[in-house]
């Protein structure tokens, strides 16, 4: 079978490549490798996929139905798995193999066309709340993640420098900056988040009804993976005349459905949500960084 990535992840990967990287261009072999080594059947691969990984629906030697992904190294593929195992199952999809293939994850298959965006919109919050719930967990003794504060050190750094060359942000990068030097000094706990948790990382599976896929999981506080959730569907809450109003209802509602300080909250979302503007325009997505900032503006 001939594995050609899908457009979408071609694009994503387009915008994020280091020079020289050339892990698209060998991903057809290694994924033929991976089938072999494991004795896989291929039945498709997924489209269009994810934004940084490869995704195939296979069946194990067994009949097993399984996925099998393959992710760069600046994807995190191994703080992935780490994660998963620790999880074990409990509130994300569950690893299938005990051995390691770097950047290689034999994993449980869900239903990957059904998301919980899939379900009308308040119901699809209480579902994926209830999942990100399940995974906040104490993180394994000498864990090898990244924390929510080197994160957004690295994120920081990156902002300013785009503000420096969009003085149109320039207010709402300073705002999101010192919001996040205000939450990092006392940080209420710290929890082994999903780290990119929105609604479209919950699917449909037949061991429980939603799990939770594609961690890139971070050590921190509740409230920074919580804040992505805010913004979910922001097409449709820029869209409409109450967005803004919607926008803060949601803070408050899920602040409350999963017991963290509204007001951290507040500050990871607007400082996420501009971090991911700045982000957008950076790379050439200009009508994503307008959504982004005008969504962080009403925070």
């Amino acid at each position: 079978m001939a594995f050609e990535p899908p457009r979408r992840l071609v694009r994503a990967l387009g915008e994020t490549a280091p020079a020289g990287d050339d892990w698209l261009e060998k991903l057809p072999e290694t994924a033929r490798e991976a089938v072999a080594l494991r004795e896989l059947t291929v039945e498709r691969v997924q489209v269009p996929g994810g934004r940084s990984s490869l995704v195939v629906l296979v069946r194990t030697a067994d009949g097993t139905p399984a996925v099998l992904k393959l992710a760069p190294p600046r994807a995190r593929p191994e703080s992935e798995r780490a994660a998963l195992a620790h999880w074990g199952g409990r509130g994300a999809v569950q690893l299938l193999e005990p051995f390691r293939t770097e950047g290689v994850l034999l994993l449980e298959r869900l239903h990957p066309d059904v998301s919980v965006r899939s379900l009308p919109e308040a119901r699809a919050l209480l579902e994926a709340a209830g999942t990100l719930r399940r995974l906040w967990v104490e993180p394994p003794p000498g864990h090898p993640f990244e924390t929510v504060e080197e994160r957004t050190g690295r994120q920081a750094e990156a902002m300013r420098a785009g503000a420096e060359s969009d003085p149109e942000a320039a207010p709402l990068v300073e705002a999101a900056l010192a919001v996040r030097e205000e939450l990092l000094a006392a940080p209420p706990e710290r929890l082994l988040l999903h780290g990119t948790f929105r609604q479209s990382k919950v699917l449909a599976g037949d061991r429980v009804p939603w799990l939770a896929v594609g961690p890139d999981p971070v050590v921190g506080e509740g409230a920074f993976d919580l804040a992505r959730l805010v913004r979910d569907r922001v097409e449709d809450l820029i869209a409409s005349p109450s967005g803004a109003s919607t926008t803060r209802r949601r803070v408050k509602r899920l602040a409350e459905s999963l017991e963290v300080d509204r007001e951290r909250l507040r500050g990871w979302t607007l400082f996420r949500a501009v971090e991911s503007g700045v982000r957008a325009r950076r790379v050439g997505r200009p009508r994503d960084a307008e959504l982004l900032l005008e969504f962080a503006s009403w925070l």
